[in-house]
């Protein structure tokens, strides 16, 4: 199958097929996602707690993301990849939001960028858009606000939010957007936004109504333990997999099973002979 471009994906959408996607950070993980036929990576800001160990997203940089991104686009001839705008790569000016796009684009070679646009970045992300990058919009939680959030907390949940949520999610797709992530968002709110909409919206934590589901990669394999969103899930504990194993391995080089012959390259004795000869006895 060709890669999948903004035409399929609103196309799946059109034929009411749901959209998946999960996260990246690196080529082998990017890799067996394209290979397993997920439809959309999002290389998120998330690199930053969970491949770099920081406590929130707000650490990422663009020369983290951009190097995580061009290792992610390397292994995907299938997967369509969306680039995180990190903190501090749009809050700023019109011009610096579009050459951070920019980017991703020319260095990391992604298909689309991603960032967390409140009605003030509505000029930003129409401007990204008008550049020819195709543009991800995020309502509902937006965790590089965590601060004035208060915390990681559901939105929607109330008369205020609910209004900023739908604001939102209209002016995202009037500014050009081709789809919408919507963040911890309640399934009523969410299926009543994505029956309004014309473009794919896909949930991660926004329940089963929209046009497609999204999940953290370390969260699914079990890798990440430090938090866990009430909304993910894990498929296989691949973290104590990789303990087991690692403690196998010990276990064999301690007492003297590893590495085996076949694990070891031979030589003939006449070549050590001469070694021997040439320098000396041990």
């Amino acid at each position: 199958m060709s890669k999948h471009t903004v035409k399929t994906i609103q196309a799946m959408k059109d034929n009411k097929e749901i959209i998946t996607m999960l996260t990246a950070y690196d080529f082998p993980t990017a890799k067996k996602v394209n290979d397993a036929g997920i439809d959309m990576i999002l290389v998120g800001d998330s690199c930053a707690m969970v491949v770099h160990g920081h406590p929130n997203t707000l650490t990422a940089t663009m020369d983290m993301m951009v190097l995580h991104c061009a290792a992610v686009a390397r292994a995907c001839d299938r997967t369509m990849v969306v680039a995180d705008m990190p903190f501090g790569s749009f809050q700023y000016s019109v011009e610096d939001t579009m050459k951070n796009a920019a980017r991703f684009v020319t260095e990391a070679a992604v298909d689309a960028v991603k960032f967390e646009a409140t009605p003030n970045h509505i000029a930003k992300t129409k401007a990204v858009v008008e550049m020819g990058i195709a543009c991800v919009g995020h309502v509902g939680l937006h965790p590089q606000a965590i601060g004035a959030l208060g915390g990681l907390k559901a939105q929607g949940r109330d008369m205020t939010s609910a209004r900023k949520v739908v604001s939102e999610a209209l002016a995202l797709q009037e500014a050009g957007c081709f789809a919408i992530i919507f963040e911890a968002v309640p399934t009523k709110l969410s299926d009543y936004v994505t029956r309004k909409l014309s473009i794919p919206t896909i949930s991660i934590g926004g329940g089963p109504k929209c046009s497609g589901q999204l999940l953290v990669t370390p969260d699914v394999l079990g890798l990440y333990d430090k938090f866990t969103p009430s909304f993910a899930k894990q498929y296989v504990n691949i973290g104590q997999i990789m303990i087991d194993t690692f403690r196998l391995y010990k276990k064999e080089v301690k007492e003297g099973v590893f590495p085996g012959k076949e694990n070891s390259y031979g030589m003939s004795d006449e070549i050590l002979e001469s070694i021997i000869k040439e320098f000396g006895e041990v």
